[in-house]
């Protein structure tokens, strides 16, 4: 339960650094008409885009995956089935994976919004 709680409120903390990271391109969106800017505007669009999709996805499967795992252990005196426990492993995977794209992505924009901002 404590593992849940703690990877929502960070998948959340994602969700909102990708919100910021939309607004900063934005501002450079708006600043600059180049070929090459806005190419890279749109590339970074379509990642935030993604991730954001992504983290909205694998929040709603931990919640789902979170009732679940309550719901069975109020039923079988504190007993999960091996499938819940297998997708647990799973989402935490996914997690990790998300958490290292996100990381990713925010390298990469903040160099490119450090050059034209």
């Amino acid at each position: 339960h404590a593992d849940h709680k703690e990877w929502i409120n960070k998948i959340a903390f994602y969700k909102d650094e990708v919100k910021v990271m939309r607004n900063r391109l934005a501002e450079v969106a708006g600043k600059y008409t180049d070929h090459d800017v806005q190419a890279m505007v749109e590339h970074f669009q379509n990642q935030f885009l993604i991730q954001r999709n992504n983290i909205d996805e694998l929040k709603h499967r931990m919640h789902e995956n979170l009732k679940r795992i309550e719901n069975q252990v109020k039923e079988s005196s504190g007993f999960i089935s091996q499938s819940s426990a297998a997708e647990n492993v799973e989402l935490y995977d996914q997690y990790l994976t998300e958490e290292k794209i996100v990381n990713e992505v925010r390298q990469e924009f903040n160099r490119f919004a450090s050059k034209w901002m």
